[in-house]
């Protein structure tokens, strides 16, 4: 994924070039982001011990991906400047842009004077001057490029305050109710411009279930322009945490130090979010607290039962039977010391009478630890839908049935 180790031998140019970008990229960390020094120095304040989590920050969220479910939580719905952070939102609306088609990796973006503006973290865009999407979603994740970040969004929706709308627009879709976007970057405003851990656990969560992003997400190093800029990672997790899938780090002066961290191992992934941190150690040393803990103490497991759910007989229907499905998430996050003796109990209802609505409610899944307490109960519904006969179809097919003896 680095693409200066992909070239092999560069030009000394090049490599002068690469060692001036990332002297630059951290001498102006301390504008809008921060990267800090690249040796790890644990934070004594945050420590973790099994269900007893504390970790020194004022708010904070560990939740699991797959479900949504909430592990921890500390005052997680204050609602706190986010920095950089918010650019979870301003990638998410790209990435979904691109999965829809509205979007190409590989089109062309001109960069506007008011893009090129941008303070903070950068790659020091030019006015009219034009790069690849790819290129720069790849510097708004790598390492948190504002003017990139600005030239996205007016590509996308013609202007900054037109993609804010969309950022708004979106929070509320995710039920993000301690929300209000000011712009696509997290640089101070005199606007309101806040967040909430809770909130950014669920934009990061709506942001990882898109596999792409993680292409970007867990790049270290890396350059653009053609290799003559390079790219660090703000995020340290990437290098030093076994399993880090993302995300995103933040800094200002109010916000202090942010992050949402994310990783994955043996098929869950967690989330943590740390708020206003004082130092950028604790704010790593936070996420990594809640990621271990997540990772020793629970595990996923498939609600679904062994057998193929059996179908239920519909009365004076079109079709004689209706097929049964799960609804809902069929993963289940429980404590790995419960993961053995799960008992799952089918029950349904003996038969239905057309018509039939998909998603009629036919019956339930429950699913019991060993000690016999419900850890999660699943509507059983109707796959698709079933009409009922009419008058001259119910004469039909019982002057079938009495003349065959069959339907």
């Amino acid at each position: 994924m680095n693409e200066l180790s992909a070239k092999g031998m560069i030009s000394v140019k090049k490599v002068l070039a690469f060692i001036l970008a990332c002297i630059l990229l951290v001498g102006s960390a301390f504008a809008m982001e921060s990267w800090d020094d690249i040796t790890w120095q644990p934070a004594v304040e945050a420590v973790v011990t099994m269900d007893n989590i504390k970790v020194a920050v004022p708010s904070a969220i560990l939740m699991e991906k797959s479900t949504g479910q909430i592990l921890y939580e500390h005052n997680s719905h204050q609602r706190l400047a986010p920095a950089s952070i918010t650019k979870i939102m301003t990638i998410l609306l790209i990435v979904e842009a691109i999965e829809n088609g509205t979007l190409k990796l590989d089109e062309t973006v001109t960069v506007s004077s008011h893009a090129a503006k941008m303070g903070g973290s950068q790659i020091y865009l030019e006015e009219g001057e034009q790069m690849s999407l790819e290129e720069i979603l790849k510097a708004v994740i790598v390492c948190s490029a504002n003017d990139g970040s600005v030239a996205l969004a007016e590509h996308l929706a013609g202007s900054e305050a037109a993609f804010v709308e969309m950022m708004n627009n979106r929070a509320a879709e995710l039920g993000m109710k301690d929300t209000v976007f000011a712009n696509c970057t997290g640089l101070p405003t005199k606007e309101e411009h806040l967040t909430s851990a809770h909130d950014v656990a669920l934009m990061s969560r709506a942001l990882i279930k898109h596999d792409m992003v993680k292409k970007y997400t867990t790049i270290w190093m890396d350059t653009v322009r053609n290799g003559e800029f390079g790219i660090t990672n703000t995020n340290r997790l990437v290098r030093f945490f076994n399993g880090t899938t993302g995300l995103k780090t933040g800094f200002t002066e109010e916000a202090m130090y942010c992050l949402s961290a994310t990783a994955e191992r043996e098929g869950v992934e967690f989330i943590a979010v740390v708020m206003h941190a004082e130092t950028s150690d604790i704010r790593f040393e936070a996420a990594k607290s809640l990621l271990n803990y997540a990772f020793a103490t629970y595990t996923l497991q498939d609600a679904r039962p062994g057998e193929v759910l059996p179908p239920v007989p519909v009365k004076l229907g079109k079709v004689s039977y209706i097929q049964p499905v799960i609804e809902g998430e069929t993963s289940i996050l429980i404590r790995k010391s419960d993961a053995t003796g799960i008992a799952k109990e089918v029950e349904l209802v003996k038969d239905v009478e057309a018509p039939v609505a998909a998603g009629q409610k036919l019956g339930t899944l429950t699913v019991r630890g060993k000690d016999g307490k419900i850890i999660k109960e699943l509507p059983l519904v109707a796959a698709d839908e079933v009409g009922k006969l009419n008058w001259w179809e119910i004469f039909t097919k019982y002057i079938l049935l009495m003349v065959t003896g069959s339907l």
